[in-house]
């Protein structure tokens, strides 16, 4: 392969990555052998599923919480590096897009894809599309101004809805999605570099350029497979709209490119350089995550200042027995879990704040004692175990506001997707139980406490309370978000293969409903 340098050319130089690339020619463009580290899986978070995970080379720990560049004040301190990636259409965008993130090592990193902004078409429009008359290839199709605005807030670590484009209908979805802002955006799209406004908030710009009868044989695949339209109306559509637009309006923007990719996702040299590249832009900002810190947190003890365990009393050590035991019948798992329960909130209403206060009794004497010094309390159940811990809380805690968050894993992805949200209003006003029954990884949990953090609940009143954790939970949401009260009834040391905690309590929601749990379950399943 040969590789071209053209200086002058966007802020890093012009990188074209040809098909003669030897190791000898790219030695001057990569960083030193200290900085250059072996690629880990990591985390992605799309428009389409959303808030990111953290990957590792064995599995998937999900820790999709907070930016780790906050500072102690909860603002972020530095802007996230985002790449733009565009190319004609089905150039293996998306794909590189992906080998990208695999080979970052950063946790979190957020694909946002311009074909979820397309403009919402009036009836003729729809009657044209729905004849392949209408041309989606133009940039006129596309809502730049809610690009730029929602690109801008990613930028700044805010989260962000995201529309949910249908392309059998042409249409957007009712639904739209909330994505979460992260250490690298990658934005991609056939019209990334045609707005001067877009221009100015990509911080590195990635050209694909992959041959047009390639790009023809994926896109007949893509819209007649995926899409269920017709082998005519795609090439009618490809000659009409899509090649012309590419001359007229794509490939000009090749030349605002810091990098060309020849060949797509078959060049992995090329990718490999951008990665290098991303590394060191990181390094400057300051944005690496330090795995090695999570890492020996896990591994060391004491556990975070901020966790409290349920004291161990025979009378809890009993229910523990009864609740972990397999031969356990619903009935009973049931009533010596809501025991446990119900001892865990009144244990965890004692670290709210109090102050002193005097009565007087029914004899005419004063008595002082403790009044609770704030608004309200209100609960959070992250659905569905968590649901499970609101009666007890309202059996201590008169008039309590509940609200509910619904987490659950994308089976294609992996990724945790926030389904469902339901707060109370005013809820940055108060200290809030935040509720699931068990926590392996911390993924619900954490994604849950950014969830209250974006309705600008203060770190410091969120309670976050399980029946039973693992200590790479706790280590993982203590990293996170260390001002976050964390309280159980115990900690198990392990987290198996499949995330299960070890000894562990088993699919807590299966076996409080009854019912069936998959083969291939894990503790925190069915929140994320």
């Amino acid at each position: 392969m040969s590789l071209f340098l053209h200086p002058g050319l966007g802020v890093t130089g012009r990188w074209t990555l040809g098909e003669d690339c030897s190791p000898d020619a790219t030695h001057s463009l990569l960083p030193p052998a200290s900085s250059v580290r072996s690629p880990r899986r990591r985390t992605t978070s799309q428009s389409k599923s959303e808030p990111p995970l953290l990957r590792t080379s064995k599995r998937t720990i999900y820790t999709a919480g907070r930016p780790p560049w906050y500072n102690e004040h909860g603002t972020q301190s530095k802007e996230a590096f985002v790449i733009g990636l565009g190319g004609g259409s089905a150039s293996g965008k998306t794909t590189v897009a992906r080998m990208i993130i695999e080979a970052l090592d950063v946790p979190w990193v957020v694909l946002l894809s311009m074909d979820a902004f397309y403009k919402v078409l009036t009836q003729e429009q729809q009657i044209q599309a729905a004849n392949n008359d209408f041309n989606f290839d133009h940039p006129d199709a596309f809502d730049f101004e809610l690009i730029i605005s929602t690109l801008k807030k990613l930028k700044q670590g805010k989260s962000v809805k995201i529309p949910t484009y249908d392309f059998t209908t042409h249409s957007r979805q009712k639904e739209w999605k909330t994505l979460y802002g992260a250490n690298v955006i990658i934005f991609e799209g056939i019209m990334a570099f045609a707005h001067t406004e877009l221009l100015k908030l990509l911080d590195m710009k990635i050209f694909v350029d992959t041959d047009s009868d390639i790009r023809l044989v994926r896109r007949l695949r893509r819209d007649i497979s995926e899409r269920g339209r017709e082998i005519e109306g795609v090439l009618k559509q490809y000659h009409t709209f899509v090649k012309p637009a590419f001359d007229q309006h794509i490939q000009p923007t090749m030349r605002l490119a810091d990098i060309v990719v020849p060949r797509g996702s078959g060049n992995t040299v090329a990718i490999d350089l951008i990665v290098q590249h991303v590394h060191s832009q990181l390094e400057e900002r300051k944005l690496r995550w330090d795995m090695a810190a999570l890492a020996s947190a896990h591994q060391s003890h004491p556990l975070p200042r901020m966790l409290s365990v349920l004291k161990e009393t025979p009378q809890v050590s009993v229910m523990h027995t009864i609740i972990r035991n397999k031969e356990t019948s619903r009935d009973e798992f049931i009533f010596y879990s809501r025991r446990l329960m119900r001892l865990l909130i009144e244990h965890a209403l004692s670290y709210l704040p109090f102050r002193s206060c005097t009565v007087q009794t029914p004899q005419g004497h004063d008595y002082s004692g403790r009044t609770y010094d704030g608004k309200r309390i209100t609960g959070v159940s992250i659905l569905r175990a968590g649901e499970t811990m609101e009666p007890a809380l309202r059996a201590v805690c008169k008039d309590v506001r509940i609200g509910t968050i619904l987490i659950q894993t994308n089976p294609s992805t992996g990724e945790p997707e926030l389904h469902y949200l339901r707060l109370p209003k005013d809820i940055s006003e108060d200290h809030v139980i935040l509720m699931d029954c068990t926590v392996s990884t911390g993924a619900a949990a954490m994604m849950a406490v950014r969830v209250l953090l974006d309705h600008e609940v203060p770190e410091d009143k969120i309670f976050l309370l399980s029946l039973l954790m693992a200590e790479l939970g706790v280590h993982s949401v203590a990293y996170a978000f260390p001002r976050v009260r964390i309280l159980t009834t115990a900690v198990d040391k392990k987290v198996n293969d499949l995330f299960r905690i070890i000894p562990g309590i088993g699919n807590f929601g299966d076996r409080y409903f009854g019912t069936d749990a998959p083969a291939d379950w894990s503790d925190e399943d069915e929140p994320a």
